[in-house]
């Protein structure tokens, strides 16, 4: 049994990046459950004066996800050419205490999409590169993103194909050992 939390890095109630978070969890082979992580919209912004033992319950509520994970999924789109500020935060929030976060030491990987030109590899680079400071252990050859932005993509067999190998990669991604 393995279980994958995802975190969506677009609060927008019709977010395309949502429905390939939701397309990932409705292809999960048997025996994998896929959580899309809620609450990440509620997170207020990493500060080590409010984190600890009485840490804001939204942050142990995502804690508590992603800790009850072995894998983790970024969905999201790019913002500025840079991964969206509420991801950034989720990861923030993850990392904590040092080197003993929810996210240490799990397999991570990053997809999505974003009508820009190079459609959100930027986004996907940052978020990798934030997730490996924090502990994770990342899939640095996951690599599925587009340009197109709308509902449609999840209808284009090539697309949904290379989600779906992104999706067993991580699944095949050597889980970390007990020190």
């Amino acid at each position: 049994m393995s279980r994958i939390a995802v975190l969506v890095g677009s609060l927008r109630h019709d977010s395309v990046n949502r429905l390939i978070a939701e397309h990932v969890r409705d292809a999960a082979p048997e025996g994998v459950t896929v959580d899309i992580v809620e609450g990440l919209d509620v997170l207020p912004f990493y500060n080590s004066d409010i984190d600890g033992a009485d840490a804001p319950a939204a942050a142990t509520a995502v804690r508590e996800a992603v800790a009850a994970s072995d894998r983790v999924l970024a969905v999201t789109p790019e913002y500025n050419g840079t991964m969206p500020a509420v991801l950034n935060n989720a990861i923030d929030w993850l990392s904590r205490p040092y080197g003993a976060g929810a996210i240490v030491g799990k397999p991570f990987a990053a997809v999505g999409v974003t009508p820009t030109p190079y459609g959100g590899k930027w986004s996907h680079d940052d978020a990798r590169r934030s997730a490996r400071i924090a502990g994770a252990s990342v899939l640095e050859d996951v690599q599925v993103s587009h340009t197109a932005y709308g509902p449609e993509i999840l209808d284009d067999a090539e697309f949904t194909s290379r989600l779906d190998d992104a999706l067993r990669d991580l699944l095949a991604a050597p889980l970390a050992t007990a020190a």
